[in-house]
């Protein structure tokens, strides 16, 4: 299929532009390229609260629907970029949206960054976090049997290991997984790594020198590196897997299903058409990311506790 109009202009300016690469970028110049991308998630959603809280030595970035309950169903979220880029501000028109159409509590996790902070810096605050909120649940005014461990990218990477962390521990469990291109495998062994590698802004080059930021002194084999290989997802919740047509997490994602799957996990996978890594923040030029939204928004609005029938 062809690229949507919005994202095939974008992608079209990246490869007259000679396809520059992050391997070429300072950090502090790929962070601000980043937080600069923001003008193309369209609309900022008004009809929510906004608060920042920090306990227990991580912040956290709540979001709310105007006038909401005092307990909602929750989403912990982890944001995107590599593992070296992002944060509230890079994906604040994301979490507003999730919180309105899904009238849910959003609740995001700033986790530390490489190079500054290498693995297991992020995966530590990842699972410190959803901790936290589970243990101040009723300070958060969130309903403990529906939350919803969820990320972008790297952030999608968290949430997994985190809900592996939590059930190896014997810990709390989430009610469901929404993981939107995670990155999942840092030996970059698909085939999507080839065939969407080079072109479409969100690169090989770009998602690599992540890893290699992050995971300087770590086998790139490692678990919690690569967890695509994993054989212990069995007893996970259910999970919904979006990958994106054009990118070069694609094939890895769709992998992560078929594990999931012949692992006992109630798992389901959908590739979103024309699109690329990253589109879940193109909202202002694309039509699947705003529709994405709106499905994830539902999925966690509408998730129900481990004692439902539904």
């Amino acid at each position: 299929m062809a690229l949507e109009k919005g994202i095939s202009k974008l992608v079209q300016e990246f490869i007259a532009a000679g396809r520059p690469s992050s391997l070429s970028q300072n950090i502090d110049e790929r962070r601000a390229g980043y937080a600069a991308s923001t003008v193309l998630a369209g609309e900022r959603e008004t009809r929510v609260h906004v608060a920042t809280q920090e306990l227990d030595g991580i912040t956290f970035r709540i979001v709310s629907p105007l006038n909401a309950p005092e307990t909602l169903p929750a989403v912990i979220y982890y944001h995107g970029g590599c593992f070296v880029s992002g944060g509230f501000d890079t994906h604040d028109p994301q979490l507003r949206q999730l919180a309105y159409y899904g009238n849910c509590r959003v609740i995001a996790v700033q986790y530390r960054l490489a190079p500054e902070h290498t693995f297991p810096a992020a995966h530590d605050d990842a699972e410190r976090g959803a901790n936290l909120v589970w243990k101040y649940a009723d300070t958060f005014g969130v309903d403990k049997d529906r939350i919803t461990l969820c990320g972008d990218s790297a952030g999608g990477h968290l949430a997994l290991v985190t809900a592996l962390r939590l059930r190896a521990a014997g810990q709390w469990q989430p009610a469901q997984l929404i993981l939107i291109y995670p990155m999942l495998d840092a030996t970059a062994y698909c085939e999507s790594y080839t065939r969407n590698g080079l072109d479409y802004v969100i690169t090989r080059d770009t998602l690599l020198s992540g890893y290699d930021m992050y995971l300087p002194h770590t086998e790139r084999q490692h678990p919690e590196a690569s967890p695509l290989w994993r054989d212990d997802f069995y007893g996970l919740p259910g999970t919904h897997i979006i990958t994106a047509e054009f990118d070069p997490l694609c094939d890895e994602g769709e992998a992560l299903h078929h594990h999931m799957t012949e692992q006992g996990v109630n798992c389901t996978c959908q590739r979103w058409s024309g699109v690329i890594h990253g589109f879940f923040q193109l909202g202002g030029i694309s039509q699947a990311a705003r529709d994405v939204i709106r499905d994830i928004a539902w999925r966690a609005g509408n998730v129900a506790g481990p004692g439902s029938k539904e």
